[in-house]
């Protein structure tokens, strides 16, 4: 069974040449946390004892401003970053899906950049060759999958890009926002294959700003602030913490029937 497991776990970036204000302030914005120092060289605390147990099953929101850790953390679960104090383990082949873009190649075609992108996200040759076809159709990109990718516009390329993504059969799926802009309808479309993702995968992590997101996709929630955990339960609940209010109230009833729920009651464990 697929599990994450961190125990106390810090992830502190030292700034060694810090004389400039501006660059301390952009680094602090990369990563969030909070600015100290280790002797003369300043410490960015992007995570500060984070313990968490993750199993199989396990949809899981992330929210909180930004600069509060939700990106670094997802990087941790990945194992991009390694803990400066504690310790994790993760059991299962993770695909982290940061950013749409990585991976894709302007100069090659978009057949050749669905080849990419699925080896980039843990896939096989022959299995991104079985999925070609699909990815194809499903993309309406036409003839321009045989055309430079530097050709596309930028709804061109999400298009691709979350074809590619939403093929795959991920262990761990660890989200963050980022989708893009592409037209109402083809989102829509997107999204059912989204929700198809995340039913295959055995545990997901979603970082997200839209409450009727993560209604959608998650069931418990994580709030960051300042690199460190400040609540962890269930969604409803902890987005009425984070938010000040249920996220219901200001849906239509349209919205709330269409994530499954009828009436707008809070309770804990994210629905009736």
């Amino acid at each position: 069974m697929v599990s994450i497991d961190v125990w106390n776990a810090s992830v502190d970036f030292p700034i060694f040449d810090a004389k400039s204000r501006s660059l301390k302030k952009l680094a602090l914005g990369k990563v969030g946390g909070k600015i100290g120092s280790e002797g003369r060289v300043p410490i960015i605390e992007a995570l500060h004892d984070i313990t968490l147990h993750l199993k199989h099953g396990d949809r899981v929101g992330l929210v909180g401003h930004n600069g509060a850790g939700k990106s670094t953390l997802l990087r941790l679960l990945a194992g991009i970053y390694e803990p400066t104090r504690g310790s994790q383990r993760i059991v299962g082949k993770v695909a982290p899906v940061f950013d749409l873009g990585v991976g894709m190649d302007p100069e090659i075609s978009g057949y050749e950049n669905i080849m990419i992108r699925g080896l980039f996200l843990g896939m096989t040759r022959k299995e991104m060759e079985k999925r070609v076809d699909d990815i194809a159709e499903f993309t309406e990109l036409g003839d321009y999958l045989s055309m430079p990718l530097r050709t596309y516009s930028t709804g061109m390329r999400v298009r691709l890009a979350l074809g590619v993504v939403t093929s795959i059969d991920p262990e761990i799926l660890l989200l963050d926002e980022g989708i893009g802009a592409v037209d109402a309808a083809f989102m829509a479309k997107a999204r059912e294959r989204l929700k198809d993702l995340v039913k295959r995968s055995g545990l997901l992590v979603f970082a997200n700003h839209s409450d009727e997101t993560l209604l959608d996709f998650c069931d418990s929630a994580i709030w960051m602030d300042e690199g460190r955990v400040k609540q962890h339960g269930g969604l409803r609940e902890v987005l009425t913490a984070y938010k000040g209010h249920d996220p219901f109230e200001r849906m239509t009833p349209e919205q709330i029937a269409r994530l499954g729920y009828s009436s707008p009651v809070l309770s804990g464990n994210g629905g009736e």
